[in-house]
């Protein structure tokens, strides 16, 4: 279990969630549900930019705060919705992206699925860091440039084994330069990273899937419903997709 890392801390706000979900734990076999538990409490603002107009970016669904649909070119038109709710700094969710991460890839440029994305970033307030926040932001400034699924990829990929470690400036542009982004499209992607041109659209995305119900990272939904806890194998899961193919 991690000690800090996917446990809200305590804290004394009146209005602070106080509920434990199981989540689960990802082997790099297969998945299995254990009793760890992540509290959310009242998020704080460090890193994520001022209150005000969203500005969001490529391939937005949903609305304001709304996932990141990474596949937009491809999806058939009968392909069921998978959402992933998941942080940068979250374990777990490295270990999903290890596991799963190819085979949904693969699906989703073969347009057997819409993959949503929402990252979230509630880890920046347990592990009193920003991280989740700026590769959150950095990733969406990707999604900009077509490369979504590389630089989501890529990050993870880097997630640090110290947990509270982080990603540094210089490793987040690192992972631009091993998605593919280049020339223009770089200078491009590094404004918008360094000017933290989707901090407030980051935040919306919390706060969107609180709203949803979603506590606890990775999260998985197939056309709406939870599947977190029926998952297994990466087989497994392409079956359940198939299935939910109209």
């Amino acid at each position: 279990m991690r000690p800090d890392g996917s446990r809200k801390p305590s804290k004394k706000a009146p209005n602070r969630h106080d509920r434990a979900i199981v989540v689960s734990v990802l082997t790099a076999v297969s998945l299995s549900v254990v009793g760890i538990a992540v509290l959310l409490g009242e998020r704080g603002d460090a890193g994520r930019g001022s209150a005000g107009t969203s500005t969001q970016p490529a391939g937005v669904v949903g609305g304001k705060g709304g996932g990141i649909l990474a596949n937009v070119q491809t999806p058939k038109g009968n392909a069921p919705t998978l959402e992933i709710y998941a942080d940068f700094q979250c374990d777990l969710c490295g270990q999903f992206e290890k596991v799963m991460g190819s085979m949904l890839t693969t699906m989703a440029q073969a347009g057997d699925v819409k993959l949503v994305f929402h990252t979230l970033s509630f880890v920046d307030i347990n592990l009193k860091n920003d991280s989740s926040s700026r590769s959150a932001n950095a990733v969406a400034c990707a999604a900009d440039a077509g490369r979504f699924l590389e630089y989501h990829a890529a990050v993870f990929a880097a997630q640090p084994a110290e947990e509270g470690a982080g990603y540094t400036d210089a490793q987040l542009t690192e992972f631009a330069g091993t998605s593919g982004i280049t020339g223009e499209a770089l200078t491009t992607w590094q404004t918008c990273e360094t000017s933290g041109k989707y901090a407030q659209y980051v935040t919306d995305v919390q706060v969107s899937g609180e709203k949803a119900g979603v506590f606890d990272t990775p999260t998985v939904k197939l056309n709406g419903e939870n599947i977190t806890a029926t998952l297994s194998t990466p087989d497994a899961l392409s079956a359940q997709i198939k299935a939910a193919t109209t």
